[in-house]
């Protein structure tokens, strides 16, 4: 049975000692959890960890910059007035010093309007290394 727990955790890596009795009850040996998980504990089997999606950071993009202007990145914020009506914002910053460059507010904001007010700043200030989405919530 110990062979068994050893080859099948050899052929499936990342199953850990539930699926693998699983697979051995399945073959008519049957064990307890417990018993599956000494002995998987005895052998010294270990499942691989899975390897989360690459942050920003080791992608290689500047995160924490050493000057200003190399990264700018926008977000939309929604409000609603007093009449109901909903309100949303698009916000452009600068990830170095933290300066709002751009706050444009309508009920509604097409992406050609990202692109038109994306263009003013980059007519403005010039173009930057990295324009960067901000997506799902942000701490503050």
């Amino acid at each position: 049975m110990v062979t068994r727990m050893k080859e099948l955790s050899a052929q499936y890596p990342r199953y850990g000692y539930r699926r693998i009795r699983i697979f051995i009850d399945r073959d008519g040996h049957r064990m307890s959890p417990g018993r599956a998980h000494r002995l998987w504990q005895t052998q010294g089997c270990r499942s691989r960890k899975r390897r989360g999606s690459a942050s920003p950071l080791r992608r290689g993009h500047a995160a924490s910059t050493e000057w200003a202007e190399p990264v700018w990145c926008y977000d939309f914020v929604f409000d609603h007035c007093a009449n109901g009506q909903q309100l949303k914002c698009l916000t452009v910053a600068d990830e170095f010093t933290k300066e709002g460059l751009a706050i444009e507010v309508d009920g509604r904001i097409r992406s050609a309007r990202v692109i038109e007010v994306l263009s003013r700043l980059v007519s403005a200030r010039g173009a930057r290394g990295f324009c960067a989405a901000t997506t799902g919530r942000v701490r503050v």
